[in-house]
């Protein structure tokens, strides 16, 4: 008992349950290892931000640890192979995520080598911290607690930050889940390794592991493993959700964080003791992110802890603890408490895989129906944000969303406390997620609105700026010409300008030669015209075009082709001659095509 002496003040939080436990069933046996199952599925999207960009293709060999989707952007975390093998695949498959939609995957099949790519361990403690941060984007590392924010980014401060205490998580309070604690008991020196890498890179002062009460063992071996260091093991009361990091804080430091700012802020940072161990072997090994451990229970018939890779099968992890019992329906991925089911029991693990539950109704039994509330107040006696979850409530069943931020509802864990307690059985964390989801939809939609509106707004700005500037230079260009035409006579407009005489007698004598042209040709015209001269520039018919015109006319009397006069008699008898011929050749036509149809109808009525 000794080794469990806490010396250290605890700040307890108000509220927290005690669900039962169910974690002895899990920590029998040591952590066990997988074979390596015939394919690794690993999806891209594996932690929080953007999807890393892939830099594989298909039928590629690829060694264990070689880097296969590197991260993009500012938040993101690399993928890495996690065996030697062929890449079969880069397509869509289903992930475990709450949605059961399906996501990019990269699939490799194991050449059973397990070859490793080069490593490249580092000198963390003699090289400048700004080159290892950056080594660590490199890494795949995330948050193995289960949130799988990029690790990289939480040291983006550097060595001199102000950040003057190292929280440590190894709380695990949800049940079910043993994972950091079998971790602890059998790695705990390479998670003190790794705590210490994460002391150089923050500059922090101060460390602290916050640990629950129920996990002798795993405290026993921490304290062993921090003796000759500064590092305090902390034991805190059982109490879920003590493993919330802001939770933690406070049990250890007695810190509140405010609802909208960051741990840094205050000068603490939190890491997950998972973390820490990866942070150890890639910087002391020279291995990236490449498997966690996994706790499989529930309705199996051997629950224990695996070390697995990353793309796993979830069948592959079943079968290793004995195989699912008889009635399992489903299986859940976190605890029961935080968890969501998982969609097909064919998903790969991933990097937010800390626990796997086999579901089956005598574990959890169906939920009854919920009924109306009651008042009890149950609810606000035992959530840890000291929220009121009855307001919450009803605000977010009557979709009155304005309220329910007005009542601090993204202050909410979501640790499922108030559902636990409550005598209705109201899905409360249920509601306040789909509040969430409807406000930050909404959201979403004014920004597009808004940012719609400004550049409506712009555009018009833009076409009434043209318009003045065009309307300016039209404005300009009028007034230079105006003044250039005062400057400047139009053609034919009277001069002021005086001229000499040599030009004014030039241009006298040039108009008289102009009119006396004029007049000549007047008076040639008119003597030609008195003369009867014949227009000159015409050539007279020769006698054979004559003679030739005489004949064509002689021709059409003879055939009778001469046109008659319109309007004479003869024109008058000639046209009533023609139709009343045309008329006659229609009627007979006519009488032709009737007898010819009687003599047809007869014959078909003799046969």
């Amino acid at each position: 008992m000794n080794a469990l002496v806490n010396f250290t003040k605890i700040f307890k939080f108000h509220g927290g349950v005690h669900p039962p436990g169910h974690k002895a069933e899990s920590t029998r046996l040591p952590i066990g290892q997988l074979p390596l199952p015939e394919k690794l599925v690993l999806p891209l999207r594996q932690h929080v931000g953007n999807i890393p960009k892939v830099k594989v293709t298909i039928g590629d060999k690829v060694l264990k640890g070689q880097l296969l989707a590197e991260t993009e952007g500012t938040v993101s975390a690399a993928i890495h192979a996690p065996t030697s093998g062929v890449v079969t695949a880069i397509d869509d498959a289903t992930i475990p995520h709450p949605s059961g939609l399906p996501d990019r995957c990269i699939t490799i099949t194991p050449d059973g080598k397990d070859e490793w790519a080069e490593r490249h361990p580092q000198d963390w403690r003699n090289t400048q911290c700004n080159e290892l941060i950056a080594s660590l984007r490199l890494s795949g590392i995330v948050g193995l607690g289960g949130a799988t924010f990029p690790t990289h980014i939480k040291f983006r401060v550097g060595c001199k930050s102000d950040v003057h205490t190292l929280v440590i998580n190894a709380a695990e309070c949800e049940p079910y889940i043993t994972c950091d604690d079998m971790l602890m008991r059998e790695h705990a020196d390479e998670i003190v390794k790794g705590i210490e890498i994460a002391k150089r890179l923050l500059g922090a002062e101060k460390v602290l592991i916050g640990i629950e009460d129920n996990k002798p063992e795993a405290i026993t071996s921490l304290q062993a493993a921090t003796t000759d260091t500064s590092i305090q093991v902390v034991v805190v009361p059982t109490l879920y959700p003590s493993g919330d990091a802001r939770r933690l804080v406070h049990l250890v430091l007695g810190t509140e964080i405010p609802y909208d700012k960051r741990s840094t802020e205050v000068g603490v940072q939190v890491f997950n003791v998972a973390t820490m161990r990866a942070l150890y072997r890639y910087f002391e090994l020279g291995e990236p992110s490449l498997s966690r451990i996994v706790t499989m229970t529930g309705n199996v018939q051997q629950p224990q802890n695996f070390e697995v890779l990353f793309g796993t099968p979830l069948p592959h992890l079943v079968k290793a603890a004995g195989g699912a019992k008889q009635g399992t329906t489903h299986y859940i991925m976190g605890g029961p408490m935080m968890g969501f089911d998982l969609p097909d029991e064919n998903v790969p693990i991933t990097k937010a895989a800390n626990c796997i539950i086999a579901v089956s109704p005598n574990l959890f039994a169906p939920p009854p129906p919920a009924m109306p509330c009651i008042r009890c107040a149950r609810c606000a006696d035992v959530c840890p944000v000291n929220l009121q979850p009855q307001e919450l409530y009803w605000f977010a069943k009557s979709d009155n969303f304005e309220k329910a931020s007005d009542y601090q509802l993204f202050d909410c864990i979501e640790c499922g406390a108030c559902s636990y307690v409550c005598p209705s059985n109201i899905p409360l964390v249920q509601y306040y997620r789909y509040a969430k989801s409807e406000i930050i939809a909404l959201d979403k939609a004014r920004e597009a609105a808004d940012l719609a509106r400004e550049r409506n707004e712009f555009r018009l700005a833009r076409i009434e700026r043209e318009k003045q500037e065009r309307a300016q230079k039209h404005a300009e260009r009028a007034q230079g010409a105006k003044q250039e035409g005062e400057k400047t006579p139009a053609p034919g407009a009277k001069q002021n300008v005086p001229s000499s005489p040599a030009t004014s007698g030039a241009e006298d004598a040039k108009k008289a030669a102009i009119a006396a042209a004029i007049e000549r040709a007047k008076a040639v015209k008119l003597a030609a015209q008195q003369a009867g001269e014949a227009p000159k520039n015409t050539e007279p018919a020769s006698a054979e075009i004559k003679q030739e015109i005489a004949e064509i006319d002689a021709r059409r009397k003879n055939v009778g082709l001469e046109r008659p006069v319109a309007g004479s008699a003869a024109a008058d008898a000639d046209k009533q001659a023609k139709i009343a011929a045309a008329i006659e050749r229609a009627k007979a036509a006519k009488a032709a095509a009737e007898a010819a149809k009687n003599a047809n109808d007869n014959l078909i009525t003799k046969e």
